[in-house]
């Protein structure tokens, strides 16, 4: 039924049976914030598509990532949470969203960024597309500039590259998702510490044993895994237990992907297994190394499938 009024005025008040704007539905409220509709959930994190509540009439362009209720005592998510805010709001790049607003201080946690359109990287990879290999390099290389200017910015690693953490618009723009695990390269956080099953595939294998130092290669390491699977459409370990990726990582040899993947240019299969050496000090030494080697690979395949 529609909202009339019987009053009217020279203010631009409603007229005599004028339909008022009815808000437009919504399914909660945080802080300032109109939830519309849920976008996606990870083990920690819920995220909401949103708008400012004063303007509940406006388009939701905003996303609201919360922290769930059942971790709201939990000292390490919290302070995840805290920390993607820090760097969020800190480091600017357009491979990074940016985080506009955050309320991280009391119960409800979360934090704002504008509402990324597109996929992620594993949604696209579990289709059973595989983006054309320029394009491929060219997401890896937006990664590898996500993680220069973390780096650079604040000093930090990220800690958990993985398609799943790469956001994939629909014109191949890609963001770099989820910093609540950065750490500063003297910060020790294993991987038991994360509730996220899937990060172990991508998984540097000194980031299971104290015996290396953890720094930004361990991030390239990350991105090979992630490159090899954009290439190959599988990751280059897939052991079906936590004790046989780790194993893996540690000792095995991925399939060779100039063989696995006829066609895969020699330059380009010597860089994803330089990433993917088992001793760090074997793989390229900072993502600024990478992006140069990436961008000279992309225009040598402009055109290959």
């Amino acid at each position: 039924m529609a909202i009339t009024s019987a009053t009217t005025d020279r203010s631009g008040g409603p007229r005599l049976g004028q339909k008022r704007p009815l808000a437009r539905k919504a399914i909660g409220r945080m802080g300032p914030w109109q939830l519309v509709r849920v976008l996606g959930e990870g083990a920690m994190t819920r995220v909401y598509l949103a708008r400012p509540a004063e303007h509940e009439d406006a388009q939701p362009t905003y996303a609201v990532k919360s922290l769930k209720r059942e971790w709201w005592s939990e000292p390490a998510a919290i302070a995840a949470q805290r920390r993607e805010a820090w760097i969020g709001g800190r480091v600017s790049h357009p491979n990074l969203a940016p985080v506009l607003a955050s309320a991280v201080t009391a119960p409800p946690f979360y934090l704002v960024t504008p509402r990324l359109g597109g996929q992620t990287a594993e949604a696209m990879l579990g289709t059973g597309v595989k983006p054309a290999l320029p394009v491929a390099l060219w997401i890896a290389r937006q990664a590898a500039q996500a993680l220069e200017a973390l780096l650079t910015g604040a000093g930090v690693i990220h800690s958990d590259v993985k398609p799943g953490n790469l956001m994939v618009g629909p014109d191949g723009h890609t963001t770099l998702l989820d910093l609540g695990f950065c750490q500063t390269a003297h910060e020790a956080r294993s991987w038991v510490d994360r509730p996220v099953v899937g990060t172990l595939r991508y998984l540097a294998p000194e980031r299971v044993t104290s015996a290396t130092t953890i720094d930004t290669r361990s991030d390239l390491y990350s991105l090979g895994a992630t490159l090899y699977e954009l290439i190959a459409g599988r990751p280059p370990f897939a052991g079906e237990t936590p004790a046989a990726l780790i194993a893996q990582h540690r000792e095995a040899r991925p399939a060779c992907l100039h063989e696995a993947v006829p066609g895969t240019p020699k330059r380009v299969a010597s860089l994803v297994h330089r990433l993917l050496a088992k001793d760090p000090l074997r793989r390229p030494s900072a993502p600024a190394e990478v992006i140069d080697e990436l961008m000279r690979l992309e225009i040598e395949c402009f055109g290959v499938r």
